[in-house]
């Protein structure tokens, strides 16, 4: 196959005391996400999406919370090794479309930033990733600012220099 197509999906706790990084990008917000890595929602359900793509399994067992090589690690380095990985299976990405969740904070202004920054980690064309933010109308964890999710989709095709 020339196409290929990954779903990924992440959720962290927020807490009072932590930090909040989407997109590689820190955010100012009271509340950060509980996680043994920095936390990056988004990054992470791209991860998974990628590694999805090719049958790669997921970001806990290639990357897991049980190790401590990863304890408190950037996940843009996480991004990067994921992307790695595809490379090595002789993929490159097409495009990646992303959604945040989240009641609060408002994020439209940072989505350029971390669209820039996860474009120079995977060396892409900004272009070629897409991310948006929702609330869920005060509805579940995300309403309640229990907690924060996200979820993307990647579609990788066989690289020109490929295998």
């Amino acid at each position: 196959m020339s196409f290929r197509i990954g779903q990924g999906y992440d959720v962290h706790c927020l807490a009072k005391g932590e930090t909040l990084w989407l997109g590689g990008i820190l955010i100012p917000h009271d509340k950060g996400t509980v996680a043994h890595s920095d936390g990056d929602v988004l990054i992470h359900a791209i991860c998974d999406a990628m590694l999805g793509a090719l049958k790669l399994r997921d970001i806990g067992t290639n990357f897991p919370d049980t190790s401590n090589e990863f304890k408190n690690i950037d996940s843009k380095i996480l991004l990067k090794k994921s992307y790695d990985l595809v490379k090595g299976k002789g993929f490159e990405i097409v495009n990646i479309d992303a959604t945040i969740s989240a009641q609060k904070p408002k994020l439209k202004s940072f989505i350029p930033d971390m669209e820039k920054t996860m474009a120079q980690v995977l060396e892409i064309d900004e272009e070629q990733i897409s991310v948006k933010a929702t609330t869920t109308e005060k509805l579940g964890f995300e309403g309640r600012e229990e907690g924060i999710s996200s979820s993307a989709v990647v579609l990788v095709k066989k690289s020109d220099s490929g295998k």
